[in-house]
């Protein structure tokens, strides 16, 4: 499996290009400007594996930027939690809140379920639901690689706003404690925004998980 990081427009989001064998797929697709697009696509091509699914760990505007854009390219299909859906539908308001331009993707959605595990080429990962920064965040799990794609809710020595719609503190430091930590201390996190780090780092020197450690 190989993993191709890239880090788009003015929120500095990190997506990510998947591939294993001749199935990628682009999670978190956040290539705003038409330059930003064309290397992302570059990417893709690049591999010369087949973009079968777009994955959304959640659907905040930094996050989906270029859903329509990839959609419409490769005809590959939008996959997001029903939960944050909305946000999807809103997209506009969303650029307008932020002053930003967006082309709004389109339905239908595909909806992620968390325990039906998804199949990329030759690996399988579990769908985590893991609310708090959007009630439709989730997190992909490849167990066997020690690997898992957070999105906004665990970052290295930091954690997801809250302050957004539909955000609450307490879910989502349930869902880094009752979902995220149990995956053990090796298992990598590559994020929404920043460097890769580890739930054993993130446990060790994290300020706003030594603090809340024992409420969870």
């Amino acid at each position: 499996m190989t993993v191709r990081s890239f880090t788009c427009n003015p929120f500095q989001t990190n997506g990510y290009l998947v591939h294993d064998g001749g199935d990628a797929v682009v999670i978190d697709p956040s290539c705003a400007s038409q330059g930003e697009i064309d290397d992302v696509c570059g990417l893709i091509d690049a591999s010369g594996a087949r973009l079968s699914r777009i994955l959304l760990t959640h659907a905040h505007i930094d996050h989906i930027f270029g859903v329509s854009a990839l959609a419409n390219r490769y005809g590959a299909p939008v996959h997001v939690h029903a939960s944050d859906e909305p946000l999807l539908a809103q997209g506009g308001a969303q650029a307008a809140l932020f002053g930003v331009e967006l082309v709004v993707p389109k339905g239908p959605f595909s909806y992620l379920t968390p325990g039906e595990p998804l199949q990329i080429g030759s690996r399988h990962w579990d769908v985590l639901h893991t609310p708090g920064h959007s009630p439709g965040s989730v997190t992909f799990v490849d167990r066997a690689e020690r690997l898992a794609f957070s999105g906004d809710v665990l970052f290295a020595g930091s954690i997801g706003r809250t302050d957004l719609w539909e955000g609450s503190l307490p879910v989502l430091m349930q869902s880094i404690f009752q979902q995220l930590v149990p995956l053990g201390e090796d298992m990598r996190i590559l994020s929404g925004h920043g460097d890769e780090t580890t739930v054993g780092r993130e446990l060790a020197s994290n300020p706003f998980l030594a603090d809340a450690s024992h409420a969870y």
